[in-house]
């Protein structure tokens, strides 16, 4: 049953799951007033059809009175509709361009307007979160836009079923686009598609990649046979300011083209591109382009024709350049068939080896997408350095929202905490300078010649009535549209956003839900990856602990354990070199064992398990100590989860409940099978005595 329904709420305001944090309720004071929404456009349809349902929704609420809410873009407003008050505070407003919004308050009447009809959704999604309280009883002058320019939900979504499922890395159910290798059609798979653009564009993104970056077959043929079809769920996008991407095959000139080569100098191969996507952008309405996987994990790429990343990424600029559409150029590239015996070769280096020397030689509408960290979405890894590296070309920051290496939606891991510390972190620290935030490189700040930028998050949603498969881990798709709107917000304060908006709980236990969540990332870290250690998961689906997993894999090599220590050492003196890929005050940190963080020792050093760390313990002492004391913090929070399960819909309780309990189970896995590993491995008891198997 809908979540919906079960709280008493219209079902027409989200029709196929829960609404997350847009319950209708939150929505009350809105539908207590007179409403006047302005324009004919899809967007501001969507959005007058949204308000109409939400003003049932909150029938027998206050009488409207002299409150009024008008709504639309500049192009439609005009004193007859504003009245003499709203009017005057607009000419003193000033509202941004793009798809910021202001939102005006003036004795009862409240005018929500922006440049574009976007620009209002994002407003909407404010005003439910500022006015639930209450109508304003004093004067509103807010005014926001985005500091990034593209912020993009990028789907590992597959027509049909693969090894990894329908949904790549997926933990919350089937694809809400894609069933039985054909697009969904219907309108009950529409109306659930609809419910998801409310969800992101309330909360800023405004574009959506439908299909995984590893293109199949099927896939393939999204540019041709199958494209009608798509531009059903294009539209109901673009209705809500989103606007859609497609992930495509670089060889697709030969496979769909019929060509005998993809090579992207061949004009051929251009002109086939152009032809194609000239195609898909006169049918898919609010189209925004292509996402490119290339030269990757057996992916093709330009490398085959001995051409560069810049080439191939710029065959495809071209194509898009006229309707206005982008591509994103994963710059996840690395040798995924390595020799493990062979100690100088290292994953982490590889991006910035394949990109940083292509700087300035791609076209203004490619975006280098690269992931947060070196190597891949880890608990805990660097900053990626090629961050710093590319000051003449669009960038995108890549998080990743789906827990693949986090929980897998199992667990409890909020994830906002280390998307914020990504995004604060400062390329020039410890060497001068100016200050460069992974936020700046993400913002419009940062803009060269033009060139968009963006912060991009795999998904984390499905089939699942609350579509996350873990209730809770609906905040981190929240604090991912959050956080890409505005890089600098307190990723707490975005989490207590969430739990307020999504549920009804005393303040009390608001709070502890939110210090729960909020330490979560810290306690998964502490019984998984000690010290920047990563990668000791089992092969293939990457769940649960298997610490020599990959360490003999030609995937990499990632600890290093013998019996004398354990770590990779990536130093300039006595490793792979990488440490000099940052700029220079990072790199002296990071170089030398005195100064690099904790938190990251053994992704940067091979050292002995006697190494004594700032805080007093040796290395295998802290494995021990923090692998016993993740699995009590999780005892912890699921019994703090049971003072609050009484206070929130029944289905989410259960749901919760369950997953603390698998959480715990493979906690205590974890624990034991991480320390008798590092036990036998070193020999060193635990001062504590705890039993090590």
């Amino acid at each position: 049953m809908p979540y919906g329904q079960q709280n008493g709420q219209d079902p027409s305001w989200f029709t196929g799951g829960e609404p997350c944090w847009l319950p209708a309720r939150r929505a009350a004071s809105l539908a207590t007033a007179r409403t006047t929404v302005l324009g004919d456009d899809p967007v501001t349809a969507t959005l007058r059809e949204d308000l109409q349902v939400l003003t049932v929704a909150g029938a027998g609420g206050e009488a409207a009175g002299e409150r009024r809410l008008v709504v639309g873009a500049l192009a439609e407003l005009s004193a007859q509709h504003l009245g003499p008050v709203l009017a005057g505070a607009l000419e003193d407003a000033d509202v941004p361009a793009g798809e910021g919004f202001a939102v005006l308050a003036r004795d009862g009447e409240v005018l929500l307007t922006a440049a574009r009809p976007a620009g209002l959704r994002h407003g909407l999604g404010w005003l439910t979160r500022r006015f639930a309280g209450g109508w304003p009883d004093t004067d509103v002058t807010h005014v926001e836009e985005p500091h990034v320019d593209l912020r993009v939900l990028d789907h590992w979504d597959n027509m049909t079923d693969g090894p990894m499922g329908v949904v790549e890395r997926g933990y919350a159910g089937d694809s809400i686009f894609f069933a039985d290798g054909r697009v969904r059609t219907g309108a009950a798979d529409l109306a659930r598609v609809r419910d998801y653009a409310r969800l992101i564009s309330s909360i800023g993104v405004n574009a959506v990649c439908l299909n995984n970056v590893n293109v199949h077959a099927t896939e393939a043929h999204l540019l041709d046979e199958h494209l009608g079809d798509v531009a059903g769920l294009a539209a109901v996008l673009d209705a809500h300011g989103v606007r859609t991407l497609l992930s495509v095959d670089f060889s697709a000139p030969i496979s769909l083209g019929g060509l005998d080569t993809a090579d992207p100098l061949d004009e051929r191969v251009a002109a086939w591109w152009a032809e194609t996507t000239k195609r898909v952008a006169t049918t898919l309405p609010g189209f925004g382009g292509y996402v490119v996987k290339a030269d990757s994990e057996n992916r093709p790429g330009p490398h085959t024709y001995g051409r560069t990343h810049a080439d191939g990424a710029n065959v495809l600029a071209a194509a898009l350049a006229p309707f206005e559409a982008v591509v994103f150029w994963r710059c996840f590239v690395y040798d995924c068939h390595q020799d493990w015996r062979d100690r100088s070769t290292d994953r982490a280096r590889a991006a910035h080896d394949h990109f940083a020397g292509l700087d300035g030689e791609f076209a203004p509408n490619a975006v280098l997408q690269v992931k947060s960290g070196p190597v891949d979405f880890q608990v805990r890894e660097p900053v990626s350095p090629l961050f710093g590296a590319l000051p003449r070309t669009g960038v995108a920051v890549e998080f990743q929202i789906t827990q693949e290496y986090t929980g897998q939606q199992k667990h409890l891991c909020h994830l906002g905490t280390q998307w914020s510390e990504v995004l604060r972190f400062d390329l020039n620290a410890h060497g001068g300078g100016e200050p460069l935030r992974v936020a700046d490189v993400a913002a419009r700040s940062r803009r060269q010649g033009g060139s968009p930028t963006g912060i991009v998050g795999v998904a984390n949603v499905g089939t699942d009535t609350n579509w996350t498969g873990h209730a809770l881990a609906q905040a981190n798709l929240y604090a991912f549209g959050r956080l890409a709107w505005d890089p600098g917000l307190d990723p707490r304060e975005v989490l207590g956003e969430w739990v307020e908006q999504t549920f009804e709980l005393p303040a009390e236990l608001a709070g502890e839900l939110v210090e729960l969540m909020a330490r979560s990332w810290s306690v998964y870290e502490s019984y998984t990856a000690p010290l920047g250690v990563g990668w000791m998961v089992r092969p293939g689906h990457h769940y649960g602990p298997d610490v020599d997993g990959y360490e003999y894999t030609p995937w990499g090599t990632y600890h290093f354990a013998d019996r004398d220590g354990i770590g990779v050492d990536r130093t300039v003196a006595t490793g792979t070199g990488y440490t000099a890929q940052y700029p220079t005050g990072w790199a002296r940190t990071y170089e030398d064992v005195r100064t690099c963080p904790d938190e990251l020792l053994l992704f940067f050093h091979h050292v002995p398990y006697s190494h004594v760390l700032a805080g007093g313990s040796t290395v295998v002492q802290h494995v021990y100590d923090t692998h016993f004391a993740g699995v009590e913090a999780v005892e912890e929070s699921a019994a703090t989860w049971e003072r609050i399960a009484g206070h929130v819909p029944t289905a989410t309780a259960q749901n919760v409940r369950e997953r603390f309990a698998e959480q715990l189970r493979s906690a205590r896995e974890w624990r034991d099978q991480v320390n008798t590993y590092f036990f036998r491995k070193s020999g060193v008891p635990d001062v504590a005595g705890r039993r090590i198997h």
